[in-house]
């Protein structure tokens, strides 16, 4: 079902696209092809933070809450990096780092409605050459498809007319018990090594999680109480591969969420310093710290950079394709 969301502050139309299957919804915007919402039967609340306002996405507080990140999602140290000997000059916009492509990054644009059925929809954007320092003219698909009894499945493709970098993301913020916080849900993690950060978030040496607060592998209560904060990549693979389990995520309620992805990281953001400030959320109130936990697939953060993580290049005559499934339950 397509309806018309809102206007942007410019004019153009945003459009919400509801795909149902079994017993999952989801509602897709085409602004930063956004998931605004998703619901389970059953369930009186949303399982993924969004807003009916487009003000909380443009240039609000809740910029990329469920939005497709990038051009190259994450963070690229010192807003540049090296490719085929030219050094490549981002928009800073995280102090001196490039944060999820830039002030005008994926979560900026309107994408177009290529196709649509009650369960599939499908997106497309075209990106010209140079913008935000990126190159290549790129054409992108987003393909967000349910299916029964509880399954939502995202399918992103990019090729590109000139060498560049592509490592795109979806940044959903998930909530099991449609409650102020995460507390307690429990968070699983399967990954044995992880990327520990620096002041300016930006990761150090690949790390082994045994023995520390990132190890993930049994679960892992949340709170927001708990010493460790999340702001993490966590290294599933060396390289992108067939679709494998990367996360599961367990609601007091008796949710639960299973991720799997073809993407060898998975970025776990604990979202401690989010808020939608006075914008309400789909409770009718403002979100605040911990409203949520991030579990973002994608390829590792500052991988331009970054010559022993696995490539985020993308040359013209490749595809780039990632593929991330959620399936949902209750017990």
């Amino acid at each position: 079902m397509k309806t018309q969301f809102d206007k942007l502050q410019d004019g153009r139309t945003v459009h919400a696209i509801t795909l149902s299957a079994g017993d999952l919804s989801a509602t897709v915007l085409t602004y930063g092809a956004i998931l605004n919402d998703v619901r389970l039967r059953g369930v009186p609340y949303g399982l993924t933070l969004g807003s009916s306002d487009i003000a909380a996405y443009e240039n609000g507080p809740m910029t990329y809450f469920g939005a497709i990140v990038g051009p190259v999602a994450n963070r690229i140290a010192e807003a540049q990096a090296e490719l085929d000997g030219e050094t490549l000059e981002f928009d800073a916009n995280e102090g001196p780092t490039t944060l999820h492509g830039g002030e005008n990054g994926l979560h900026t644009e309107i994408w177009d409605i290529a196709s649509l059925t009650a369960t599939s929809l499908t997106l497309t954007l075209t990106l010209p050459h140079g913008k935000g320092g990126f190159p290549g003219k790129r054409f992108l698909t987003a393909r967000y498809t349910v299916s029964a009894p509880a399954t939502l499945t995202l399918e992103l493709t990019a090729t590109t007319d000139a060498p560049t970098l592509i490592n795109l993301a979806n940044h959903a913020y998930w909530t099991l018990d449609g409650t102020t916080t995460t507390e307690g849900h429990v968070l699983q993690v399967f990954a044995d090594r992880y990327l520990p950060i620096d002041a300016r978030l930006i990761p150090t040496e690949i790390t082994a999680v045994a023995g520390t607060a990132f190890d993930l592998r049994e679960g892992r209560v949340l709170s927001p109480s708990a010493p460790q904060r999340y702001d993490h990549n966590f290294c599933l693979a060396e390289t992108r591969g067939a679709v494998k389990p990367a996360a599961v995520l367990r609601g007091t309620s008796g949710v639960e969420m299973r991720m799997d992805t073809t993407e060898p990281g998975l970025q776990v953001f604990d979202a401690a310093p989010i808020s939608s400030g006075n914008f309400a959320g789909h409770r009718g109130v403002p979100e605040i710290g911990f409203c949520g936990v991030a579990l973002e697939a994608q390829g590792w953060p500052d991988a331009p950079n970054r010559p022993d993580f696995p490539s985020v290049r993308l040359d013209p005559d490749e595809t780039y394709r990632q593929e991330t499934r959620w399936q949902f339950s209750k017990k």
